[in-house]
């Protein structure tokens, strides 16, 4: 059992105290939560009673063994660096940051502490069940990543699109492509860009929207990935597929959760039992907590480390420069 503390009251902060409070219990006990905003910390204090709120970030540290940064991207490195600081171990949204140099030299001067970054990928049953059919078909041979959205940010972010729909720390690249950059550095090897396209509309960095449209050639390991990524194309608020295709099939990740196999049909066929997104997320976010408390401990665990996030930012970055 850790104490765990949040920084940040929005979508992901009341996500994963919801996940400890109903979920992980024997494993963490959230012992705080903070966020500069007053109204972020009201809709908590309605929402979720039973959780303390701390009155500033070093109070909240203060009090936690494990601090949780859910705060907008370009507040991830002070937050994480004042709580390792501190001798806390952290537990960090992506992206790791949006300033390469600065997540460079934090990952450099962050060796042997307890870090990790919540890519939930690394907890994914999806994610699970596909590692488990990989030995069955074959030598990788092509990979293609598709991302899709009606609108961006996606209705349920619209209160976060004060910086979720602008170039300088938004948009779908970082905020949703980078998990699947992290599952393909993963399982497949180190990501290299070969060539990438993206489009903006008008505006300069600071003040202009995020992207949408990307195209972009990579390679994991020695396998060829095709990645595209666009906003306004389909009807759907989300829609993904990471597909992999090898000698004797193929598989894919199709809608964060269904994980799915290429039949002789030439179709893709899952459990028809599985449970959608939103229904597994909770589940997930359970297995990333019993992780966290795991790494806090010093035990081994499965939680993307510092130098997985850094990697996947380094694509990330590459593909949105203009």
């Amino acid at each position: 059992m850790i104490n765990l503390g949040i920084i940040g009251a929005g979508i992901m902060g009341e996500r994963l105290a919801r996940a400890a409070l109903e979920h992980a219990r024997d494993s963490v006990r959230v012992s705080g939560i903070w966020d500069p905003n007053a109204a972020a910390l009201a809709r908590i204090a309605t929402d979720l009673p039973e959780i303390a709120q701390a009155g500033s970030a070093e109070a909240l540290i203060a009090a936690a063994d494990c601090v949780y940064v859910a705060s907008p991207p370009a507040s991830h490195l002070g937050h994480a660096g004042q709580a390792l600081a501190a001798g806390r171990s952290v537990f960090c949204e992506k992206p790791l940051a949006v300033d390469l140099s600065a997540a460079r030299a934090f990952v450099a001067g962050a060796v042997g502490a307890r870090a990790a970054v919540n890519f939930p990928f690394a907890s994914s049953f999806a994610v699970a069940q596909l590692v488990e059919w990989l030995p069955e078909i074959g030598t990788p041979r092509t990979l293609t990543i598709d991302v899709a959205f009606r609108v961006w940010p996606r209705p349920w972010q619209a209160d976060a699109a004060g910086w979720l729909d602008r170039r300088a720390e938004g948009g779908f690249t970082r905020e949703v492509v980078s998990h699947f950059l992290f599952l393909s550095r993963r399982l497949l090897g180190p990501l290299a860009m070969q060539e990438r396209l993206v489009q903006f509309p008008p505006g300069n960095f600071s003040t202009g929207g995020s992207e949408f449209d990307i195209r972009a050639r990579l390679t994991a390991g020695s396998i060829p990935v095709n990645l595209t990524g666009n906003v306004g194309n389909t009807p759907k608020d989300d829609h993904n597929a990471w597909t992999l295709r090898c000698d004797h099939g193929a598989i894919r990740l199709r809608d964060w959760a269904f994980a799915e196999r290429q039949g002789d049909d030439g179709k893709f066929h899952g459990d028809p039992n599985a449970l959608p997104n939103e229904r597994m997320r909770p589940l997930v976010l359970k297995r990333q907590l019993e992780a966290v408390a795991a790494m806090h401990a010093g035990r081994p665990h499965p939680l993307a480390t510092l130098h997985e996030a850094l990697d996947v930012q380094e694509i990330v970055e590459a593909i949105l420069h203009d």
